[in-house]
């Protein structure tokens, strides 16, 4: 069990320090960590775990770390995967909140931080376009095109309409419930 855990806060420690830009930028790091790597999951059940840990409110990396934790090694394998997540950078914070402060209007710190920009946007679009494929699976039958249809609808309605997202997400599971099941 030691050894389990041990591998736990390593694994999402090491992918959370190396995730540069935010939750959703390291989600392909986790993904790797724990579908890849450590074998803890397939992709299908990673991507069953990222859907369900989107609909629910709060950040999705601690969302994800407990819930994967929770499955690898029970509420200790839950304790150790947002310890991992949550200690190493809140200490790092601490400790770079005032060198950063120092060096805010340094170039070579702007350049760094623009130079990064663009590998965060790839990170984001290579987890978008990787949920999408599972997101978008086709079924038997006539219900092919309901997660296109979500999708776009749910696009129109909060870019477009500026309708709150919680209204999407929450059509989105009832129709899911009625047409998505099995």
């Amino acid at each position: 069990m030691w050894t389990e855990l041990w591998k736990l806060f390593v694994s999402f420690g090491r992918a959370t320090m190396l995730g540069y830009g935010g939750g959703p930028s390291i989600i392909p790091l986790y993904e790797n960590e724990v579908v890849n790597r450590m074998k803890w999951m397939s992709t299908e059940d990673f991507g069953h775990a990222l859907a369900f840990g989107n609909s629910l409110p709060g950040p999705i990396a601690t969302k994800l770390a407990a819930y994967i934790g929770f499955k690898v090694a029970g509420w200790f394998g839950a304790a150790v995967a947002l310890a991992a997540v949550v200690m190493p950078t809140a200490l790092l914070m601490i400790v770079l909140v005032g060198v950063m402060s120092k060096l805010q209007n340094n170039s070579i710190i702007k350049g760094m931080i623009r130079g990064i920009q663009p590998v965060i946007f790839v990170m984001m679009a290579m987890l978008a376009y990787d949920f999408a494929k599972y997101a978008m699976k086709t079924s038997p039958g006539f219900i092919t095109f309901i997660p296109f249809l979500l999708a776009v609808g749910f696009f129109v309605m909060v870019y477009y309409l500026n309708l709150n997202a919680v209204w999407g997400i929450i059509g989105a599971l009832l129709i899911g419930a009625l047409f998505l099941r099995g």
